[in-house]
């Protein structure tokens, strides 16, 4: 009996998921894909639980094409041990399988683009006929900002989704030389996954819920957001405009560990402690960014020179950071755009301790914010530009730019909603110690209410004496 048996006939839509089950009757590279996996899986099944599991699941798979009250009535025989990793075993499946299906639209999808071009493309060409100024204007103030929701029931852990994520890249090697390597690192990542716990035993809170938000954000981070708005730039030039400097069409906002309307779990400590790991995260990405530039910014003040606000911000820095290695000062000497990554490299990584242990800001050796980062990315920017490194400075630079501008230290905005009944408690304190009503804040009716506060609020007082 072949381990391929695991992987449910092409029809068989009892089995395989809707989606999936379309594609493969008419997609014969996803149909081979899939039971390439269904047999790495079926091997799996024999090195780690033994021949009888797959001969269960074997079992199991015909005679739910064939006799359903058989199935049953096998199902109701086993035990609860087996029947946990059978159903292991076919939720392994489904995941596999759905992670090909999504390779596979991908490549349909890159496809697609190259022969008709992509959405923005496509939006570019109608807008050849559009009115400049109005054009301007939208580019200036364009703003997509998707949110990320915390949903307990999407609770598979960051250990499972990297696994899949790593079998989806393995799968979408197309260079048949590889196929050895890649079949053996398919069959360990497949090994890993059924040895981990899909699930974790103790109930997730708002900081678990939160870091599988934040993987989604890192791997944003690392290409597809970069990708986006360079597009977006290049087709707005096309159609006859620019993004201009400095604005922000696409950022991120989460609810996690900010939603507190009826969540009792969510107090502000949480609160706190999320937003510190989102800037852990959002540093440690910029990071990430700013390494790279390093590694390429080799240009010699010998060779292409470097503008004089730049040359002294960074000797503003040098005097601020004692911490730079000497090595550094003395490698990086004749190459100032080098050098002053590397401060800003070093700013972050102060900017990262700063908030790890709640410290003052320090002006000139940590970020108050993406600002900061910003201004000084724009200095190097404004540099090249003037020292014939355009290409560097509105190329990868400005690549750079935008993504850090999109997703700034705290890579999203986190949206803080309150239950109604907090709000009136404080707004009650405050209007009740002036005195100026006849009864108390909470016995006002709604409609009062509403007058009062759009009264206050067109006030030009403070209604509280600290902010």
């Amino acid at each position: 009996m072949s381990s391929a048996d695991i992987t449910p006939a092409a029809n068989d839509e009892r089995t395989a998921t809707p989606a999936a089950a379309d594609a493969t009757r008419d997609n014969g590279p996803l149909r081979a894909d899939i039971r390439r996996l269904g047999d790495l899986l079926g091997e799996t099944l024999v090195r780690q639980e033994g021949q009888e599991l797959l001969d269960l699941v074997e079992q199991v798979r015909a005679l739910t094409r064939s006799d359903g009250e058989a199935a049953a009535r096998l199902l109701g025989d086993t035990d609860l041990a087996t029947a946990a990793k059978l159903v292991r075993a076919f939720s392994t499946y489904f995941h596999l399988a759905n992670v090909t299906e999504q390779v596979h639209r991908g490549r349909e999808l890159r496809a697609r683009r190259a022969a008709e071009g992509g959405i923005l493309a496509r939006t570019a060409d109608m807008l050849k006929d559009a009115d400049p100024e109005h054009l301007r204007a939208t580019a200036a103030n364009l703003g997509v900002r998707p949110v990320f929701t915390a949903h307990p029931t999407e609770a598979a852990r960051r250990s499972v989704l990297t696994k899949l994520r790593k079998v989806a890249e393995l799968l979408d090697r197309t260079d048949a030389t590889e196929r050895r390597r890649a079949d053996l690192r398919l069959a360990e990542n497949i090994d890993l996954i059924w040895q981990t716990d899909e699930l974790r035993v103790a109930r997730p809170e708002p900081t678990d819920e939160a870091r599988n938000a934040i993987y989604y954000l890192d791997e944003l981070g690392r290409g597809a957001v970069g990708d986006v708005l360079e597009d977006l730039a290049a087709e707005l030039e096309r159609a006859g405009t620019e993004l201009p400097p400095g604005t922000r069409p696409l950022t991120f906002g989460t609810w996690i560990g900010g939603d507190r309307d009826g969540n009792p779990n969510v107090t502000p400590q949480v609160t706190w402690d999320v937003l510190i790991l989102q800037h852990e995260h959002g540093i440690t990405d910029a990071l990430e960014h700013i390494d790279e530039l390093r590694g390429a910014l080799s240009n010699s003040i010998r060779n292409c020179g470097a503008t004089e606000e730049l040359l002294a911000s960074l000797q503003q820095d040098l005097d601020a950071l004692p911490e730079i290695s000497p090595r550094y000062k003395r490698l990086n000497a004749e190459e100032p755009y080098r050098l002053k990554a590397t401060c800003i490299r070093q700013k972050l990584v102060n900017t990262r301790e700063r908030l790890a242990n709640d410290t003052p800001h320090v002006p000139g050796r940590d970020y108050l914010g993406t600002e900061g980062l910003i201004e000084d990315l724009t200095l190097i920017q404004t540099s090249l530009r003037e020292h014939r490194g355009g290409l560097v400075a509105d190329g990868r630079l400005e690549r750079t730019i935008r993504t850090i501008s999109a997703f700034g230290l705290q890579l999203a905005t986190m949206d803080v909603r309150e239950h109604a009944d907090a709000h009136h408690h404080a707004l009650g304190q405050l209007f009740d110690r002036l005195g100026e009503e006849s009864w108390r804040y909470t016995d006002m009716p709604r409609d009062y209410r509403r007058k009062l506060l759009a009264k206050e609020l067109r006030s030009r007082r403070p209604l509280a004496p600290s902010p």
